[in-house]
């Protein structure tokens, strides 16, 4: 008993789109614009001004809840 070798049965639906499906390319290749002189130097500046942002930026210190003062509030 046991199983028979027949193809799989396509849906009608399947069938009639079919043709509508486009085959999508595997890896996407992404080029960036060639940018002018002056923003090139535009860009130069922006990074310049977000690196000493992060190096001169001082994190809060994280909260930490006294567990005693918070077993006394409830």
């Amino acid at each position: 008993m046991g199983k028979k070798d027949k193809p799989k049965k396509m849906s009608v639906k399947k069938e009639r789109y079919l043709k509508f499906r486009k085959e999508k390319p595997s890896s996407m290749t992404v080029a960036m614009p060639d940018l002018t002189e002056e923003q090139v130097h535009q860009r130069k500046t922006d990074q310049q001004l977000v690196d000493n942002f992060w190096r001169t930026y001082r994190r809060p210190p994280p909260r930490f809840v006294n567990e005693r003062k918070a077993k006394s509030k409830r």
